[in-house]
């Protein structure tokens, strides 16, 4: 099977139709001020890494006023910098130190739900029922006689019940909130105008300062089913995938609309501006619907992402990715490690499905030898760097860095863990703040020796310095292929298939052959010049690597 790529018939400006961008999580990626927590400073400082790196773009993570109970994913003010991050002078600032260096930005935003410590939620937490200020937010009448039970049984994502009841004005109990996510978070309600007209202001702040685009946060969420209707989550199944399930929160036809709007805001601007969906939808062609010409122009490939270490299944997802995407004029996304998930290199070593939306720690089933971890993070890197369409690389991949999970209880963070009571590890794990340099105080990402997440000891074998220059190193890996990737354009290539069966897989991609062997024996390379390979090859490709060649 051939698979021609939407990128075909694009307008050369259409930059992220072949773009590889690179999430910043600013907490963790660079500490300027030396209290502890990652600056817009410090990413400042680091941006030339960043292009040295070979990356088109950077995505920032939220940036913005937060009492930072969910890691700044709960906006009490969303025109405005968390003084933990600096001021908004030092996002111009940063800004325009990334367009200097050839780098666009794209900006987290989280429409769902707001900060309860934003003005609109005070506002409605002070008001009566029925009142505008409540009318922001999807706030319901309990049930029961005295309406003391939630208005329906939805669980959070975070773990325990999506209700939490408020107060009235004389201090009994009143109405209740939904929130998806932590209970410091209530969901807004999109069938309000008002709502509507907000975030176009939003997004219009942002877009005049410069930012190249947005990554929308649970873009399947802020239309929920009209009735509230009681629904059940499989057991087997993470809350944030309920989606491919009928789950009357996600998925919901009625965010397309919103989307569409939002789409006309971002085209009013030039320099193609883009809209990039966080939508945990399955099936894949489900997904499509989110980058339709009107909508998105990206949608997170998390089928891709939640693949196994499986050849079958491998190929099936890419296949079905860029088929689906195609058929919509949009090109495939590729993305292996992010914020909310553990990341790839110690996700695709476990001897146990991955436990997504849990977490991994010390006593978790099926942990992956470290050698293993190592290599087939390098070896899913290089697949994945091949691939026609869009790649996403999450801070530090680039590093090989690990799943962190030793992480002490007292100095977790992530909602999730405690709001299982330690049930689920949650997120931590892939939040530590990054390796600069070995020898220096926290590995060179604070000045003060300050971390907020601790890092383990051993984190300066992975630092940047250790690696540079190391042409077996993660770092000068992904810097080779992403070099070679544009050089031989293979973003906006067709991929076809040498072989449609085994625990090898080969394709042709361009002019480069791609072999990525998934099976437990070494098995012989095409005859062509090397000109990637994610371990040292002799005349056979090891099992868990990978090869890029030129053939004849």
């Amino acid at each position: 099977m051939t698979h021609p790529t939407s990128s075909d018939q694009a307008r050369p400006t259409e930059w992220w139709r072949t773009a590889v961008i690179y999430q910043i999580y600013p907490r963790s990626f660079a500490d300027a001020s030396g209290d502890g927590i990652g600056d817009l400073a410090g990413i400042t400082a680091r941006l030339d890494s960043l292009a040295a790196l070979g990356v088109d773009a950077i995505w920032l993570s939220p940036f913005y006023t937060s009492p930072q109970k969910d890691a700044g994913y709960d906006v009490a003010d969303f025109t405005d910098v968390d003084p933990l991050f600096g001021t908004l002078a030092d996002f111009d600032r940063m800004l325009e130190r990334a367009h200097d260096l050839g780098l666009r930005v794209i900006v987290d935003i989280v429409p769902n739900h707001t900060s309860d410590a934003h003005a609109w939620f005070q506002a409605a937490r002070a008001s009566a029922p029925g009142s505008p200020e409540r009318a922001r937010y999807i706030v319901r009448d309990g049930r029961g006689p005295e309406g003391e039970l939630p208005p329906n049984n939805w669980e959070s994502v975070f773990g325990g019940p999506a209700w939490t009841r408020l107060d009235t004005t004389d201090g009994s109990p009143g109405q209740w909130y939904l929130h998806l996510f932590d209970s410091s978070q209530p969901d807004l309600d999109w069938t309000n105008e008002e709502v509507r007209a907000e975030f176009d202001r939003i997004l219009r702040f942002w877009l005049d300062r410069g930012v190249d685009g947005f990554r929308v946060d649970v873009a399947h969420g802020l239309a929920k089913h009209p009735d509230l209707p009681d629904f059940v989550i499989s057991e087997d199944i993470d809350s944030m995938g309920a989606a491919q399930m009928g789950h009357p929160a996600w998925a919901q036809q009625g965010v397309h609309e919103i989307w569409r709007r939002w789409r006309s805001v971002v085209d009013e601007y030039d320099g193609d501006r883009i809209l990039t969906a966080e939508a945990w939808v399955e099936p894949l062609s489900e997904m499509a619907a989110w980058v339709r010409p009107d909508e998105m122009h990206q949608a997170f490939n998390f089928p891709y992402l939640m693949t196994p270490w499986d050849a079958d299944a491998v190929r099936t997802v890419i296949d079905d990715s860029l088929a689906a995407f195609a058929s919509v004029g949009a090109p495939s996304t590729w993305v292996l490690s992010n914020h909310d998930v553990i990341r790839h290199p110690s996700r695709l070593a476990l001897t146990v499905p991955s436990p997504q939306g849990h977490g991994i720690g010390p006593d978790s089933p099926g942990l992956p030898d470290p050698a293993v971890a190592q290599m087939r993070g390098r070896a899913a890197t290089l697949l994945m760097l091949a691939l026609p369409g869009s790649a996403y690389l999450f801070q530090g991949e680039e590093l090989g860095l690990p799943e962190v999970l030793d992480i002490p209880a007292d100095r977790r963070e992530d909602p999730t863990f405690h709001r299982t009571g330690g049930e689920r590890y949650g997120r931590d794990g892939c939040r530590v703040p990054l390796p600069w340099e070995a020898d220096a105080p926290a590995f060179g990402f604070s000045p003060s020796g300050e971390s907020w997440l601790p890092q383990p000891g051993w984190w300066g074998e992975y630092a940047r310095d250790r690696q540079e220059g190391d042409r077996e190193s993660s770092l000068e890996l992904y810097r080779a292929a992403l070099a070679a990737r544009r050089e031989h354009g293979l973003a906006s290539a067709s991929l076809s298939w040498e072989t449609t069966d085994g625990d090898v897989l080969i394709a042709r991609v361009g002019d480069v052959m791609v072999v990525c062997n998934l099976s437990t024996s070494p098995v012989d390379l095409p005859a062509g010049e090397v000109i990637a390979a994610s371990e040292r090859l002799d005349d056979s490709l090891p099992p868990n690597a990978a090869a890029w060649l030129l053939t004849t």
